[in-house]
């Protein structure tokens, strides 16, 4: 007595069945449907267990290898900066074009500017002008993790924070009264990092302008 057909593979032969009377199938259809009615009823899951188990180590390793890209990379973003600025000091970047750009991925419709900071010895205190369309300023770790960002549309028309370390915000008087309507602190992980502030110029030829707004900006120990 042959066994019993399971009712997932019987519904692939439905249409066959149909389509062809018993006696005009195909000799090798009608060897595949028996050779594959002697699986067991579990089959599906049999396949199915093994899939999801391959497709789950696809995703750690590839989480693995996206967290793990800052750090094996032969030259990271800080590195390639401090090739064409100082520490604690405001930098502008050449616009991005098709041939070339110091950073990857960076949007040519913003003006750019970079402060690689060093917290060693003292804090830093950052203050950007906020320009017509839209200006923000974000914080990098050396090995390129984000940590902070703050925009014009949240800070108003000045862009401006004490960047501390660990240490350094530790060691502040404990009745110092720090609010964000007359001091922003923000705590760098790292003692080194960088600070990126970018303008959005919604014309090329209001990118001259632009710039010269954010040479107002400052990068420096406080």
């Amino acid at each position: 007595m042959s066994a019993a057909i399971p009712p997932w593979l019987d519904r692939l032969f439905v249409g066959r069945r149909r389509a062809l009377p018993r006696t005009a199938r195909p000799p090798v259809l009608i060897r595949l449907r028996r050779a594959l009615g002697r699986l067991p009823a579990a089959a599906p899951a049999a396949v199915l267990l093994p899939l999801a188990t391959i497709l789950v180590l696809a995703g750690i390793t590839h989480l693995v290898s996206v967290l793990a890209m800052p750090t094996l990379a032969e030259r990271s973003a800080y590195q390639r900066l401090s090739d064409i600025a100082r520490p604690n000091t405001l930098t502008f970047l050449p616009d991005a074009s098709p041939s070339g750009m110091v950073l990857p991925m960076t949007d040519p419709a913003f003006v750019s500017a970079v402060c690689l900071y060093d917290l060693g010895d003292h804090p830093l205190r950052v203050r950007v002008p906020a320009t017509a369309d839209y200006t923000s300023v974000s914080f990098y770790t050396s090995r390129g993790v984000a940590f902070y960002a703050l925009s014009d549309q949240a800070a108003g028309r000045v862009i401006e924070l004490d960047l501390l370390s660990p240490a350094q915000r530790a060691a502040l008087p404990e009745d110092e009264e720090i609010t964000a309507a007359d001091r922003l602190v923000v705590e760098s992980p790292s003692l080194r990092g960088v600070v990126l502030v970018r303008a959005y110029a919604r014309y090329n030829d209001t990118r001259p302008a632009i710039r010269r707004q954010l040479e107002a900006a400052s990068c420096m120990p406080s």
